[in-house]
């Protein structure tokens, strides 16, 4: 065997970090942080070191499957594509379109195939039954964003390598390795940050490895955030602490009429954090030279999750610290054009069948999507295809989720394992290795907190016969509009880079506006669909040389003469460039956030009492697909109940023993684990685990003593503007067992 040196973008999380893969062979001997990497600088955390054992997993399916008289056969793969359009083909004829769905995993956006080929699918299936991991995340800061700024991808980070003063709530980036703000080793850039003089604040329920690390922590009672922000911004106005505005900014007053009800007298009981303090920290934020309020999902996972997220952008701009060095700035991505169409952002334009909740970016609530299938009628969603997810674990009342699936008539799955939600498959289409696969960040390189551009090529060939990820979801999309198994898939590849292009030369501002189209498709560089379409976004990307005379321009030979990355360089200030909204101005105060006001105030005066749950992460995971690598279930990622000292007293629980933690919902048995890294009142466990279900073929997992959190979580609960599921502040009771 002779051994040879990859160099690769890490997909297994939102860092983007570089990694130098030795391989022997087609086996991977050693995984290692690339040194050279011009973003991550040779950082890497343990889920990377281990991406050979995932990679090489022996539980990951290598061929198709198909179930027959109840039991998983390997099939060929044109047996495969056949089953699926005779299934496919079958529910539509019945039930029509609608009773087909669609969900899309969180894995699919650290692919390439993914971002590229899901919308293509999602559009040749013809059904609003869309559904993703987003409204079980970030959602509402898409929703925020969208209605801010006019475009839901336009999400400021924090330029957290500049700041002198960050104040950040529900996030862990200790663990998390940051989320909505990519940024590699950020446990080093916040320690750079207080070297520098600078000062960082956690708020969270928790004192998490990120609180320890930082100059202050405050516990926060789990969905008190958005009052604590309106408290923020109102001290900012009481004290006359409001910076100038920018002419780009419209609806400042309407935001001090609205933050007028929220003095921090008013919120200290239900925040647990007392009105003195609050008021320094808005001061504070005020003073700093430079300054940025940072939220993740401990906020967007809670009851006024979409509050939260624009009340931290709110905040941002009331300091005068939106756009600027220091400050909440936008990325700009090599690969996204930054030329805008100006049109009024919305959600809602059209609901569920059920329960009339609203679509927003194209897709509906997660949490309803058991709903869509159980409830007979005109609609009913009778199949189901998923990419790369785990609702069965993932989404709220598992346990109904799984049972929802069960009755399905057909269901695909593009997935390597045989997990709690594909047991439930009629096929299950594995996609290759990732070291199979090239790779580019179409979506993380938006939220860079450093400009940059990486691309991967495959480290090994695939083997005779076996398709990519990205023709396994052209044939799918094929076979979804109706042109069968056998259709050639590079027919769809050449209309989706038409598309692209025609839809460049119409908008005014694009680099090719106005040229002929037929004269520059043979110019777009690559082997394959993803090559290509990635050359392409390139070339009429902001650094893209617009297939003009400029060779210094980026394109994908320019990033295959860069196996460590290209600099792209400091964010820099582009409100003005990035503005989407009709009048091309901030909407500081849409009317559609003021319209939930009275419910966050309602919910202000009558806060629910008793014990609540939030969630956990550990850097060893991912959600639930990262439980099959033993060095990654072991350790500290374990599956236990934090729960206060104090709490554990009154139930009479010491280490280990066993409690129930009931909801609504159902019940799950777990050993607690008292510590004062949690405040009174509320219980924590990590999100993920419990992989006991029959026929899952995990053998690792399996064998893991962990409990699915979401048996306990409840679907019926949501943030009423993005129709995000709550995983944090859910009412539980607790009983020694």
């Amino acid at each position: 065997m002779s051994t040879t040196t990859h160099f690769r973008t890490c997909p297994l999380c939102e860092a983007t970090c570089g990694l130098k893969i030795t391989f022997d062979g087609d086996r991977i001997t050693d995984v290692r942080g690339d040194k050279d990497d011009v973003f991550s600088l040779g950082f890497i955390c343990p889920k990377g070191a281990k991406l050979g054992d995932l990679d090489q997993d022996p539980d990951r399916l290598g061929a198709p499957l198909v179930k027959r008289d109840g039991q998983f056969v390997e099939v060929s793969w044109t047996e495969a594509f056949e089953e699926v359009e005779r299934g496919l083909t079958a529910v539509r004829a019945a039930h029509g379109n609608e009773s087909v769905a669609l969900y899309m995993g969180n894995p699919s956006v650290h692919t390439m195939a993914g971002p590229v080929f899901n919308s293509v699918l999602a559009k040749a299936l013809g059904t609003r039954n869309v559904y993703t991991a987003s409204t079980s995340d970030q959602m509402p800061k898409h929703v925020a964003c969208g209605y801010l700024f006019g475009d839901p991808y336009s999400i400021p980070v924090p330029d957290v390598d500049r700041t002198d003063y960050l104040l950040m709530l529900g996030a862990n980036p200790l663990e998390s390795n940051g989320s909505l703000c990519t940024a590699p080793d950020f446990p080093g850039r916040l320690r750079k940050l207080r070297a520098r003089g600078g000062r960082f604040v956690v708020v969270d329920p928790r004192r998490t490895r990120t609180a320890d690390l930082a100059d202050e922590h405050l516990f926060i009672r789990p969905g008190a955030d958005a009052v604590f922000l309106f408290a923020l911004v109102h001290t900012l106005f009481e004290e006359d602490l409001v910076a100038e505005v920018p002419d780009l900014v419209a609806g400042v007053q309407e935001v001090r009429v609205l933050a007028s009800k929220f003095p921090p007298e008013a919120v200290a009981a239900v925040c647990g954090i007392d009105a003195d303090t609050i008021r320094r920290i808005a001061r504070d934020l005020a003073a700093a030279p430079t300054a940025v309020v940072y939220a993740r999902i401990g906020t967007t996972t809670a009851e006024f999750g979409t509050l939260s997220s624009w009340l931290v952008d709110v905040l941002n701009v009331l300091t005068g610290n939106l756009d600027r060095p220091g400050g909440a700035m936008f990325p700009m991505s090599a690969a996204r054009a930054t030329y805008v169409r100006r049109r009024p952002f919305r959600t809602g334009r059209w609901a569920s069948r059920v329960r009339g909740l609203p679509e927003a970016l194209g897709e509906l609530p997660t949490a309803t999507l058991p709903d869509e299938i159980e409830t007979p009628g005109d609609g009913q969603v009778r199949a189901l295809v998923t990419v790369a997810g785990n609702p069965a674990s993932s989404a709220p009342n598992a346990a109904r989720f799984s049972a929802a699936l069960a009755d399905l008539e057909f269901m695909v799955c593009v997935d390597p394992y045989l997990n709690e939600t594909t047991r439930h498959a009629t096929v299950i289409l594995p996609p290759p290795r990732v070291t199979q696969s090239p790779h580019f960040d179409f979506g993380f390189t938006q939220f860079g907190v450093r400009d940059f551009a990486n691309y991967s090529p495959p480290g090994l060939p695939l083997p005779d016969g076996r398709p990519s990820e990205a023709e396994i979801l052209a044939r799918l999309a094929l076979i979804a509009a109706g042109q069968g198994a056998s259709a050639d898939p590079r027919g769809l590849e050449e209309m989706m880079l038409g598309g692209l292009l025609d839809k460049a030369v119409r908008v005014e501002g694009s680099p090719v506006y106005g040229r002929d189209p037929a004269q520059l498709r043979p110019m777009i560089d690559g082997d394959g669909p993803l090559e290509r379409f990635l050359d392409l976004s390139l070339r009429l990307g902001p650094y893209g040389e617009g297939f003009g005379a400029d060779e210094s321009g980026l394109r994908l030979t320019t990033l295959l003469a860069n196996p460590h990355g290209v600099d792209l360089g400091a964010l820099r200030p582009r409100l003005a460039e990035v503005l989407s909204t009709e009048d091309g101005k901030v909407r500081l105060c849409p009317p559609e956030f003021a319209a939930d006001v009275p419910r966050l105030l309602a919910w202000l005066a009558d806060r629910p009492q008793g014990m609540v749950l939030i969630g956990r992460r550990h850097l060893r995971s991912n959600n639930s697909w990262m439980h099959n690598v033993p060095a990654l279930v072991t350790g500290s990622n374990t599956c236990t109940l934090h729960i206060n000292p104090q709490d554990a007293e009154r139930l009479a629980v010491g280490t280990g023993q066993r409690v129930l933690v009931m909801s609504r919902t159902g019940s799950v048995e777990v050993a607690v684990e008292p510590t004062d890294k949690i405040m009174p009142g509320v219980v924590s466990l990590p999100h993920g685990w419990g992989h006991d279900q029959p026929g899952v073929r995990m053998s690792v997992a399996g064998n893991t003593n962990g409990v699915n959190v979401n048996t306990v979580t409840d679907e019926s609960v949501l943030d009423v503007l993005s129709g995000t599921a709550v995983f944090n502040g859910v009412p539980v009771e607790l009983k020694a067992v």
